[in-house]
């Protein structure tokens, strides 16, 4: 099998690019080196295995064009993107040719070159909006959705706020469009919070590891300033390891019939949620430190509680989660502790 994946050098790509290694598959990379800890991905991947490696922009439509066209993938994994709320609404314009373009460009390259090419694409819960229209209540330490137990399906309306909502769910009903109107075999799946190893996490983007890394520090220097959330901290996600994606995108693939031209929530489900105060008690009795913390302004477009209801993936591609939560952030503790660079 060739497997394409763009962004293969970003945390998820990285990881599902060293899973197509240990395959024993043939993988090409397209990645243009532009986020922090891309180059030592890279070079950690060449470290597993002989690979094709395209330093190249997903918005210069010529040369992916003529990437596709020369590989011919059964597979690509269409991960490349601008991944960040804050720098969407910082910096809009670049927002939307990373991700529009870019997305736009992937499946145009497909459609004319490589029309039998499977396209998995890595959408996210901003697609659905604020959710402001659902019902919430507040508990001590988080905030719930009563009339969603087990969280929210894909038939939740769409509802793009922030320019980052705009761009990926723009890409996101691209990709389902051209499925319906081209018959390329497409498949979404809408991203809850992902974790784990090979992920470099800054203040924007990978909130789990941030967060982690503030409580490392906290126990080298506890009388470091505090660090700063943005709310109340009672504000839910639900988490899902790394290693369980993998076998998402590679179950999908092995159903691909089924689950073509379909959108899929994907995340940890309603047993693997947590609030960042859940996170904050968490990472207190793990590494017996005290997590000192101010409080901003709620960030715009930020959703009280988002938890994914998985069981269309289960129903359809029979996947589901199997790392718990905090097997997931011990894990993530030893990556960023050193362990596993």
């Amino acid at each position: 099998m060739r497997f394409l994946i763009t962004g293969g050098c970003g945390f998820l790509g990285s990881n599902l690019s060293a899973e197509v290694l240990n395959r024993g598959d043939e993988l090409f990379v397209v990645d243009n080196l532009y986020r922090t800890g891309s180059r030592d991905n890279l070079a950690w991947l060449k470290s597993l295995g002989e690979f094709s490696f395209h330093e190249l922009d997903t918005r210069d439509r010529d040369s992916l064009a003529k990437v596709v066209a020369e590989v011919k993938p059964e597979a690509i994994f269409h991960l490349a993107g601008q991944v960040a709320m804050t720098t969407s609404i910082e910096n809009p314009r670049f927002d939307f040719e990373t991700n529009v373009v870019g997305g736009f460009n992937v499946l145009e390259a497909v459609r004319e070159h490589s029309p039998n090419s499977v396209v998995f694409y890595s959408s996210t819960n901003k697609v659905y909006g604020d959710l402001e229209h659902i019902p919430v209540e507040e508990k001590d330490s988080r905030y719930i959705t009563p009339d969603y137990p087990q969280g929210f399906k894909e038939n939740i309306p769409l509802d793009f706020r922030s320019p980052y909502g705009c761009s990926k769910g723009s890409v996101d009903q691209y990709m389902l469009d051209y499925y319906r109107i081209f018959d390329i075999q497409t498949v979404v799946f809408r991203h809850s919070s992902i974790f784990g190893g090979r992920q470099f996490p800054t203040i924007d983007q990978g909130w789990i590891g941030w967060f982690i890394q503030q409580a490392l520090e906290t126990r080298k220097v506890p009388a470091r300033a505090p660090f700063t959330i943005c709310g109340n901290g009672k504000q839910v996600r639900d988490v899902l390891f790394a290693e369980d994606l993998l076998r998402c995108y590679f179950g999908a693939f092995d159903k691909v019939s089924e689950c073509a031209g379909q959108a899929f929530n994907i995340g940890g489900g309603i047993e693997n949620s947590l609030s960042l105060l859940e996170l904050f008690r968490f990472l207190e009795e793990e590494l017996q430190v005290k997590m000192n913390f101010q409080q901003l302004p709620w960030r715009a477009s930020d959703q009280r509680v988002f938890v994914a209801d998985v069981s269309k993936a289960r129903e359809v591609f029979s996947w589901e989660p199997q790392i718990d939560k905090v097997e997931g952030m011990q894990q993530m503790i030893s990556w960023l502790s050193g362990v596993g660079q």
